[in-house]
């Protein structure tokens, strides 16, 4: 059956998206609105239908269940597809099981001091060229909270150094594609797989103290990763490493500025910052909605049918703002209890990365607070610019003074 015509795409996700989520929620909580590329979806928006819904096998992450002409996410080769994105149980458990055995905490923890090691020098590179520029100014989003997570990602996976600027170019390619390159996004492909393709080789040759050769070596009663699925792996553990956690240090840094006294509270005992962390990917997380699913069969959401084949998208971005599970949710308060929210998922696909994600963001945000203490915006907030994109939100610069 075909799919009905789909709305105009909702413009608001982009200049108010938590004015928007909040109309919707009470007025249509499942709503048709129109994909990215102008192919119609569902987007769920109440906190209790999304995290139901992100537990629910009858929604599946496999395009094979998507109906046609309905939206199915980014169009990869299958090097790069066959990540557990895209995989449901027993694919999807299989692979899970073999990367959580290369991906241990104690290996996330390793991390701790050169993360910090990173940002230290990253502060001193911005307070040496503004001490150069004689301003007192800097973009936290150019100087610091991309570099901090491309380094890291990059240090992870056994990347050499002078190959982090392409990883920035690449991600950026596909998260906001440049209307003016309309071929970009593809050539992009073509190029992060001839990386990747190549990296794996040399890691099998020479295998380092890194997490891609572990997972080319990682078995698991015999089974192992296939070649398009370590290729595919490595992708998405690239691209959700620096995406994420690009955006999740600027709208953290960003939520600071604009509540000063929450800022002071926090330089005062950081202490507090674990669970400040929580606050801050409650009240603006990077992941505005979940990876994209298909409903296997007619299934009832917020008491809106949706057929078989059908995408829906899972509003995690207006989870976490919603108040009937979180009170007075527009309101930054770090000392609220945030847990349960959904931005690093909910379920089967909760997002592998999550203790990096969070080890990552509480190393960025102390050592800034520490670093700089008369951080300030340096723009009216009018001025600030957002990345044009509603599958990720963040910042494409962020001004400040110290």
């Amino acid at each position: 059956m075909a799919i009905p015509a789909a709305p105009e795409p909702l413009d608001g996700l982009m200049t108010d998206p938590y004015g928007t989520y909040a109309h919707l929620r009470e007025s249509a909580p499942v709503r048709r609105i129109a994909g990215p590329d102008g192919t119609p979806a569902w987007l769920v928006t109440r906190y209790a239908d999304v995290r139901a819904a992100l537990t629910d096998p009858r929604l599946s992450v496999d395009k094979r269940h998507a109906l046609p002409g309905s939206y199915r996410g980014f169009s990869l080769p299958p090097a790069l597809d066959a990540n557990m994105l895209n995989m449901d149980p027993p694919d999807h458990t299989r692979i899970r099981r073999l990367v959580v055995k290369a991906f241990t905490k104690h290996r996330v923890e390793s991390l701790r001091a050169p993360v910090r090691r990173t940002a230290d020098e990253l502060l001193d590179a911005i307070e040496g060229t503004a001490r150069g520029e004689g301003t007192g100014r800097a973009d936290l989003v150019a100087a610091y909270a991309t570099p901090l997570p491309v380094i890291t990602i990059c240090d992870l996976l056994g990347v050499p150094a002078d190959h982090r600027r392409d990883f920035t170019d690449w991600t950026d390619a596909l998260i906001a594609p440049d209307p003016a390159k309309p071929d970009r996004a593809k050539e992009t492909v073509v190029e992060m797989l001839g990386f990747y393709t190549a990296l794996i080789a040399d890691k099998r040759e020479r295998p380092g103290e890194d997490l891609l050769s572990d997972l080319i070596a990682v078995r698991d009663d015999g089974d192992r990763l296939s070649e398009d699925e370590l290729t595919s792996l490595a992708f998405l553990l690239h691209f959700a490493g620096y995406e994420n956690a690009v955006q999740l240090i600027g709208n953290a840094a960003l939520a600071l500025l604009r509540h000063p006294e929450q800022l002071a509270a926090l330089r005062a005992d950081p202490a507090r910052l674990p669970g400040a962390v929580e606050e801050f990917m409650r009240y603006d997380t990077s992941a505005v909605f979940s990876i994209r699913r298909f409903a296997r069969e007619d299934v009832t959401i917020g008491g809106v049918r949706v057929q078989a084949g059908e995408t829906v998208f899972l509003g995690l971005g207006s989870a976490g703002r919603d108040p009937d599970r979180f009170a007075d949710p527009d309101r930054l308060d770090l000392d609220r209890d945030a847990s349960g929210h959904l931005a690093l998922g909910h379920g089967i696909h909760h997002c592998v990365g999550a203790p990096l994600a969070r080890l990552e963001l509480t190393t960025a945000i102390g050592a800034l607070l520490e670093r700089f203490p008369d951080l300030a915006l340096g723009v009216p907030e009018s001025e600030l610019r957002w990345r044009p994109s509603i599958r990720a939100r963040g910042l494409l610069a962020l001004p400040v003074v110290f």
